[in-house]
């Protein structure tokens, strides 16, 4: 330990002998003065007091007027603040006293006052040491067994409270470990549990150091069964700061990185933990202990200047270890920030960490000041607005850590679950994240809340036991409610059409107009729920909301007015879907297009037609849907042969490329039923017309009508059927019997054993030119020409 660590305990010790010291100097002094006028007056003012509690009126004024003393401030801190004291001296009237001018006032008031108690502590110390003053003999030999007898106490009650941390050594090792490596609970929820076991185990440590303290001081030092006063302030003192070092433990953890509520490093913590250590060593066992004894012994003056010194030294090197950490812990704050993923905190932390210093100083600097306007209540005050600013910030950083750790993190639903509802993990994990800013949000005003009622700015407990307040968290409530409540609707309703529209779940693939309804219907679900919604959460918050559904009445009226076809477009697109005009995937024909129906919604239609051009037609100008896909196609088909072919011979051939279309892989199964023949249906100018109708699945007409056709044509090909098509026949005239010339007749047999010819194999087309040809010989040599 090097001296400067020392000073701060050798001031502490030094200030204690020297209350000893003086004792026996000043003691019998104030005690003879006071003795005779304390004996003379004890009978009286006993009995006084009692009437005055019997008296149940003035027993009830007597509290009242406790209660007002004590919510007021101190009498000379309330003139020394008063405009009346600021106005002494001047031509200035006291209502016209800047607070500037008050507090430059208050100042000087203070520091004289300060002055002044060194003064007087110059002139008591002088008086000791000079031998001046009544009975101002020394008594060396009390001196040194009183100072023996609480060294004694001293020591004994840190060596058996080093012996209990010591044996309990390896359970915090235990604890500390499970807590870094348990399994079970959250992170957060095993640390939290963790420090409050180490926490328990201890006070119970401190406790029993307490115990053997006060036995050692009752049975083993001085006047056996008796505890001296010095040994009870000093123990008493132990209790209290030891417990106030074992909630910096439960912060900065130094030994045990399990055990370290504050997410800092241990070398960090380990600074910090001893620094403040020291700080409330030095303070607590010197305004507990040293103190007390002097205004016991010497005189009050004289201890209201140490507790002074003590705080002043205090100040100094508090702000001396601020400024000297001021850049360093600049730089790990900035380093949180980085690693922070929301944009409030980082933001945060990056301002606090260019302010920290400045926070830090102002309230060292408010304690010293309130140590020295408010000597009788500034302690407890500070120490308890301390105490509940730490316990609130700790209790919001662990609550966000929690929050972080539990519903923070990315939400994995089971395979089954993702499955059959595609879309509900998205969802989950985009409203997550929201949620938890939210609840940070919530988190952080009610610890500032909380601050500023610990330290006097804000009262909580009256705001919230007022109308305003009361009203104000209960709205709160309702809106969070009411949110969630809305929030798990729309996912259950959401969740149950996903799961209606999966084929993989449900019964099966669903039909279009299923897909388009249900589609139709989430998205007016969710216009609904967020209008429903957000109507009643204004309603809750205290705004009125007939005004506003009044004002939409007009604003519909108004809009129904000016656009009558964007309303009819609407109605005719609710009656298309709910009378299942048309779905998504269908061939339809609306007004003019013939298509596929590729986009459906509440006032529109979006079809692309067999050019790929994409049409949009509003249902306002939709008077007739021609839907070529409900329940069944048919094919019709018209097939015209000539005068002169033979219509059975044709039906049977049509027959016959009916059944080759049954035996088709591709289009057999799309045939519903046998071929219908109409029969003849037209003695048209050049063909005789048979039409068969072929009963398809929906939307497979067409392709089973090229094939068929395909099929036709091949079966008339074969069979020698002619197909008639529009030509020009000449004739040479003709004879009173009407026969044909034979020069019209050999043109048409030798068309027809040209069109033999050209259809015949190779060979056998050879053979049939050279038959036919007698003019055709092979080339000789003569016929080729010479080069």
């Amino acid at each position: 330990m090097t001296s400067l660590r020392l000073l701060p305990w050798l001031s502490v010790w030094m200030l204690a002998l020297f209350a000893m010291l003086a004792g026996p100097a000043m003691a019998q002094t104030t005690l003879s003065a006071e003795s005779d006028a304390s004996v003379a007056e004890e009978q009286p003012s006993y009995a006084a007091l009692a009437d005055l509690l019997e008296d149940e009126q003035a027993r009830q004024e007597l509290i009242e007027l406790l209660r007002n003393q004590a919510s007021e401030l101190p009498a000379g801190v309330a003139a020394e603040l008063s405009p009346e004291a600021a106005a002494a001296g001047g031509n200035v009237a006291p209502e016209d006293v800047s607070l500037p001018r008050q507090l430059a006032e208050l100042t000087s008031r203070v520091v004289g006052d300060v002055g002044g108690q060194i003064e007087q502590a110059v002139a008591i110390v002088g008086n000791i040491f000079t031998g001046q003053g009544a009975g101002s003999s020394f008594d060396m030999a009390a001196f040194m067994n009183a100072a023996i007898n609480l060294g004694i106490v001293i020591v004994a009650t840190f060596a058996i409270f080093m012996v209990f941390r010591r044996l309990a050594k390896s359970l915090f090792t235990k604890i500390s470990g499970w807590s870094q490596q348990g399994t079970g609970l959250t992170p957060v929820l095993r640390l939290v549990l963790c420090v409050a076991v180490a926490a328990v185990v201890d006070i119970l440590l401190i406790a029993l150091a307490y115990v053997g303290g006060n036995l050692v001081a009752t049975f083993a030092v001085g006047e056996t069964g008796e505890l001296s006063t010095r040994a009870s302030l000093f123990l008493n003192a132990f209790l209290i700061i030891e417990l106030l070092k074992a909630g910096v433990r439960m912060l900065f953890s130094s030994r045990y990185e399990g055990l370290r509520l504050l997410p800092i490093s241990a070398q960090e913590a380990s600074y910090w933990n001893r620094w403040l250590a020291r700080l409330i060593g030095m303070v607590g066992y010197g305004l507990m202990v040293v103190v007390p004894l002097v205004n016991f012994y010497v005189a009050a003056t004289l201890g209201q200047a140490v507790g002074t010194l003590i705080m002043l030294l205090a100040f100094i090197y508090a702000v001396g270890v601020v400024l000297k950490n001021r850049v360093r812990l600049r730089d790990n704050l900035n380093q949180m920030s980085a690693r922070s993923t929301l944009t409030a905190s980082r933001v945060s932390l990056q301002l606090f960490a260019r302010t920290w210093h400045l926070f830090a100083l102002i309230y060292f600097l408010m304690v010293f000041v309130l140590t020295l306007t408010r000597p009788g209540d500034a302690l407890p005050f500070v120490l308890f607005a301390t105490l509940k600013t730490l316990g609130a910030v700790v209790v919001g950083l662990l609550l966000s850590a929690f929050l972080t750790q539990t519903i923070g993190r990315r939400i994995q639903l089971s395979d089954d679950l993702r499955r059959k509802l595609p879309l509900l993990e998205v969802r989950l994990n985009s409203y997550v994240p929201n949620a938890l800013r939210v609840l940070r949000t919530v988190i952080v005003v009610a610890v500032i809340m909380v601050v500023l009622d610990a330290w006097g700015a804000f009262d909580l407990a009256g705001w919230y036991a007022s109308e305003r307040g009361a009203n104000l968290v209960g709205n709160l409530i309702s809106v969070a409610v009411i949110l969630i409540v809305s929030l798990g609707i729309w996912l259950g309703l959401a969740s149950l059409i996903e799961h209606k529209l999966n084929p993989e779940t449900g019964h099966g693939e669903p039909s279009a107009r299923a897909k388009t309804l249900l589609s139709l219907f989430r998205n007016a679900l969710a216009i609904a729920m967020v209008t429903i919604t957000g109507m009643i959460v204004l309603s809750e918050i205290g705004i009125n909301i007939g005004p506003l559904i009044a004002g939409a009445g007009v604003l519909g009226l108004a809009i129904g007015f000016g656009a009558q076809k964007l309303v009819q477009d609407v109605i005719t697109g609710v009656f298309i879907q709910v009378e299942n005009a048309m779905n998504t995937g269908d061939v339809v024909t609306v007004g003019g297009v013939t298509g596929t129906a590729e986009r459906l919604s509440i006032r529109s239609v979006g079809i692309r037609d067999l050019s790929g051009t994409y049409h949009i037609v509003p249902f306002s100008s939709v008077d007739t849907v021609s839907n070529y896909m409900r329940e069944y196609g048919n094919h019709v088909g018209e097939y015209g042969i000539g005068y002169n072919e033979s219509i059975d011979e044709a039906i049977e051939q049509l027959q016959l490329a009916f059944e080759d279309l049954k035996a088709s892989e591709e289009h057999g199964h799309k045939l519903l039923a046998d071929m219908t023949v109409a029969g003849v249906t037209a003695l048209a100018d050049s063909s005789v017309n048979i039409r068969v109708v072929i009963k398809t699945t929906p939307g497979d007409q067409w392709a089973v009508g090229r094939a068929y056709n395909r099929l036709v044509k091949l079966r008339f090909d074969a069979a020698g059927i002619e197909i008639p098509f529009p030509h020009t026949t000449l004739y040479f005239g003709e004879t009173k019997g009407g026969k044909t010339p034979p020069a019209n007749v050999r043109i048409l047999d030798a068309k027809a054993e040209r069109k033999r010819t050209e259809t015949a194999p190779l060979a056998e087309r050879s053979e049939a030119s050279l038959e036919h040809e007698p003019d055709h010989h092979k080339p000789d040599h003569d016929d080729v020409d010479e080069t």
